[in-house]
């Protein structure tokens, strides 16, 4: 089945099978990792996954932190494989409705995702990619949010709601399938000694972002702390 084909499938069904806050986003990833021969909301335990493919590897999508997979993650690992898919928006255009459904205007976001994202994600998951059989997908795609002025959203989009995400285009998916993996984000040699600040120029990185991805990597083992110089933690594969 081509990409184009489950954009359609996913919109055919949008109002039969998907859940109540369910974005088309969500829901068409869902389909396609979930792939033919596979079911959505599959059962383990207590949980439920978006689905399960028909390999018998279970599907989560997660868009946002992955904070909600602490608990059901390492229950789904336990009957099986387990893919994370994580989508990643390389251009995001915004698009404002009224109420009725007439476009008021649009515009492009500024923001560009980048492979660094998945920091964000896991930074309150941060062991995730330590259990066995369990593999994230960065999935760059191009996002259309549509959005609705009905002064129902937050203040800090002055009262517009979010109301849908759609895929608009597929680029290309980055698989970590153990912490090795990790690896591509350190730009140093084994035993080079840095810091947060030599991290972030290094890489063409912000220090917040720096210092989020070295949690994570210390969290799994990929770096280590050795030591301090002055104010600044030193860290080394």
């Amino acid at each position: 089945m081509t990409k184009k084909s489950l954009l359609a499938e996913a919109q055919r069904f949008k109002k039969s099978i998907g859940t109540k806050n369910e974005s088309s986003l969500h829901r068409t990833l869902k389909f396609q990792y979930t792939g033919p021969g596979g079911r959505s909301e599959a059962e383990a335990g207590a949980y439920v996954a978006d689905g399960i493919s028909k390999e018998g590897e279970y599907i989560e999508v997660q868009t946002g932190s992955f904070a909600p997979l602490r608990k059901k993650a390492p229950v789904f690992a336990a009957n099986g494989r387990v893919r994370i898919i994580h989508p990643v928006a390389v251009t995001k255009r915004i698009e404002v409705f009224n109420p009725e459904g007439k476009l008021l205007y649009k515009r492009k976001s500024p923001v560009h995702g980048s492979k660094w994202d998945i920091f964000d994600a896991l930074l309150h998951a941060p062991e995730l990619p330590l259990i066995k059989g369990l593999s994230i997908e960065l999935v760059f795609v191009d996002i259309t949010e549509k959005r609705i002025k009905d002064g129902k959203g937050s203040w800090r989009r002055r009262g517009i709601s979010i109301h849908d995400r759609e895929m608009a285009a597929w680029h290309e998916s980055f698989l970590f399938t153990k912490p090795k993996d990790y690896l591509i984000f350190i730009p140093f040699k084994k035993k080079e000694e840095f810091t947060v600040k030599s991290l972030a120029q290094k890489a063409e990185i912000t220090i917040h972002t720096a210092r989020k991805a070295l949690y994570v990597l210390t969290k799994i083992r990929v770096v280590k702390r050795i030591g301090k110089k002055s104010r600044a933690w030193i860290y080394t594969l």
